[in-house]
């Protein structure tokens, strides 16, 4: 973590001087401690962090892509003068366990163009879709399989 503070601290400078060197180590050194002392941020937990990098990495990808993807089909539903959305609430059940998988799969489907996510409660999802057609997927879809993989580890086996 420390690393990642100092080149933090160097990109925000812009410059890098002997002074600035030493402040920005010292600095994250007190806030890699602080973090252990009073957030629990062990180095079991940060090595377990390193670990899901590249499934978090080749997630963002994937996310781009259905991005892309749902916003073509926004833009084609929107100007087409004889497609007429069909508006509706779709409801599904999430296997996802933890609570930072579970928002970044609400916050995945509200960046995707032509839904929102209205409602979470326990592993029940409420999305709002533009159409009919938005709604299809939603549960077991493949943004929560890459989801659940990065919760599992982040390994291509987990």
């Amino acid at each position: 973590m420390i690393p990642v503070l100092f080149a933090f601290w160097w990109i925000l400078n812009g410059a890098m001087t002997l002074e600035l060197a030493v402040i920005g180590l010292v600095l994250g050194i007190l806030l890699r401690l602080f973090a252990w002392k009073f957030m629990g941020f062990t180095l079991r937990r940060e090595w377990a962090v390193l670990r899901r990098i590249p499934a978090l990495l080749g997630y963002v990808v994937f996310l781009v892509g259905e991005i892309a993807k749902a916003a073509a089909k926004t833009i084609r539903l929107i100007w087409s003068p004889t497609l007429i959305c069909e508006p509706k609430l779709a409801a599904f059940r999430s296997c996802l366990r933890t609570r930072e998988g579970k928002a970044i799969l609400a916050n995945s489907i509200t960046l995707t163009p032509g839904t929102i996510t209205v409602d979470i409660r326990d592993d029940q999802y409420l999305v709002h879709c533009l159409d009919r057609d938005f709604g299809e997927g939603l549960e077991d879809s493949e943004m929560e399989k890459r989801i659940l993989r990065i919760e599992k580890g982040g390994g291509a086996d987990a």
